[in-house]
């Protein structure tokens, strides 16, 4: 009977002594490591837009091609065309002045 005793207060002892040894936890280097992530995605923002900016120049240059040959062949739908070309002009333009903002990103 002693020994269960033992064991038991053995066992509550060593858990006492595990909770305790838990103390505070230092968050000032992982709060620079944020700061550094958050000024690694700014600079990641602004590439980003000049990427989009590329990316819908080679598409408006496609479309127009694509609506001239259209039109010198006659064929019928080139307003639909038109239409996507103006319609994908403007996402893109809208995409990467309101999505900056809206993360609250400054481009000066």
């Amino acid at each position: 009977m002693k020994k269960r005793y033992f064991l038991a207060f053995l066992f509550m002892a060593i858990c006492l002594t595990a909770s305790a040894s838990c103390g505070t936890t230092d968050y000032s280097g992982s709060s620079g490591k944020l700061y550094d992530m958050v000024v690694y995605v700014v600079a990641m923002c602004s590439l980003t837009v000049q990427l989009l900016y590329a990316i819908a120049a080679v598409l408006s240059i496609y479309s127009a091609t694509s609506i001239y040959i259209k039109l010198q062949a006659g064929e019928e739908g080139f307003t639909k065309s038109v239409m996507v070309l103006v319609g994908s002009c403007l996402f893109m333009i809208g995409a990467t002045i309101v999505m900056p903002a809206f993360f609250g990103f400054n481009f000066g």
